[in-house]
C-alpha cells in the first residue's frame, strides 16, 4: 500500500505547479505558524523556483513566518505579542511529556488547547476585517489557494475568494476507529475486540475536542460569508488534500481520491552509502532469506556499482 500511494517530492511539485497550463501560477498561500510552516516552507521555495507567483499572508506576530525573497508576504496586526504566543504554545507542547490520569491529562488539554485556539480565532478575526488587505486579495486573481486546515481561517478566505483549494496537513483525525488507534490509547492498528470498543470509546473526547476547537471558525465563516456555514462544510471544498504521512512509519487508513500522502516532502536528499550496507548483508547470508521472503527482490541489481547508488 506505502509503495502504491506514496508520493515524491517531485510529483507533488508537479502537482502545484498545474495552476497554469501555459504559464506560471499565481498562489495564494495562508499558513499555520509552528512546525506546520517549516514543512510548507519548502514547498513554497521550490514552486518559487519553478516560476508561480507566491504569495503569503500571515499575521506579524509568529513564531516561524518571516519575509522571504521566494514569496511575496502580506502582513496584518494582531492584538497579542510574541511573548504571549511562546509561553502559550510552550505550555500546549509540554502536555505530551505530562503524566497524570486520562481524565487530568485530557481537561489539562482541553484548557491548553482553548488558549491556543484563541490565538488562532483572533488572528482570524484580525484577518477578515482588514478590508484593505481583503480588497488586494479580491483585485489579485489568484490561480488557487494552498491552506493548511489545522487553523481553517485559509477556508474561510479561500471560500470568498471562488478558489480551488490545496489543503496541505499533517493528518486527519477521522480514520475509522475499527483500526485505526486514538490518541492516549496506547494501542496499535491491530486490536482485539474489546480493545475496538476502548478505542471507539476515547473517540468520544476527540469528537468533542474537534467541535471545541472548529466552532468557533465556524461562526467566524457564517459572518464573513453571510450565511450559515460550518468548517466542515469548508473541508468537502478542497479540491487536493497533500498529507504529509506516509505509511511506512503511520497506520495503514483508508484515503479519499483526492489524498496524496507526501510523507517525507521537507526532508533533505541523502545519497545511500555506497560501502558497507549491502556488502554486510550478502556476506553473512541474508540474501537467500531476502529472496524467500521477497521473491519479487532483484539481488543482483542491489549490489553496489549496480545502478541503484
Amino acid at each position: 500500500m506505502a509503495l502504491g500511494l506514496s508520493a515524491s517530492p517531485p510529483a507533488v511539485l508537479l502537482l502545484l505547479s498545474l495552476l497554469g497550463l501555459a504559464a506560471a501560477g499565481k498562489l495564494l498561500v495562508v499558513p499555520v505558524d509552528g512546525s506546520h510552516w517549516l514543512s510548507m516552507r519548502e514547498v513554497l521555495d521550490m514552486l518559487q523556483q519553478r516560476g508561480h507567483e507566491v504569495v503569503v499572508v500571515a499575521p506579524e506576530v509568529t513564531l516561524h513566518i518571516k519575509p522571504s525573497k521566494n514569496f511575496v508576504m502580506k502582513m496584518y496586526a494582531v492584538p497579542y505579542t510574541k511573548e504571549e504566543l511562546e509561553k502559550d504554545f510552550k505550555a500546549f507542547f509540554d502536555l505530551a511529556f505530562e503524566e497524570g490520569t486520562f481524565f487530568e491529562r485530557f481537561f489539562h488539554k482541553l484548557e491548553a488547547m482553548k488558549r491556543i485556539t484563541n490565538f488562532g480565532v483572533t488572528s482570524c478575526e484580525q484577518l477578515l476585517q482588514n478590508k484593505e488587505l481583503i480588497r488586494y486579495l479580491e483585485e489579485s486573481k489568484f490561480d488557487a489557494i494552498l491552506t493548511d486546515p489545522f487553523v481553517p481561517c485559509g477556508l474561510i478566505l479561500g471560500e470568498h475568494l471562488s478558489l480551488p483549494s490545496v489543503y496541505f496537513l499533517r493528518g486527519i483525525p477521522c480514520g475509522p476507529p475499527s483500526y485505526v488507534p486514538r490518541g492516549f490509547t496506547g494501542l496499535t492498528d491491530r486490536m482485539a475486540f474489546l480493545q475496538r470498543v476502548k478505542n471507539l470509546l476515547f473517540d468520544i473526547p476527540n469528537i468533542f475536542l474537534c467541535d471545541f476547537a472548529f466552532d468557533p471558525f465556524s461562526k467566524l465563516a457564517s459572518e464573513f460569508l453571510q450565511r450559515e456555514v460550518t468548517v466542515l462544510d469548508l473541508l468537502r471544498k478542497g479540491s487536493v488534500w497533500l498529507l504529509r504521512l506516509d505509511f511506512v512509519l503511520d497506520y495503514p487508513r483508508p484515503l479519499m481520491p483526492n489524498i496524496i500522502p507526501i510523507g517525507g516532502v521537507n526532508c533533505a536528499h541523502k545519497e545511500l552509502p555506497q560501502v558497507g550496507g549491502w556488502n554486510s548483508v550478502f556476506s553473512n547470508g541474508m540474501s537467500h532469506r531476502l529472496l524467500k521472503t521477497l521473491p519479487w527482490l532483484q539481488i543482483p541489481a542491489l549490489m553496489p556499482g549496480a545502478g541503484l547508488i
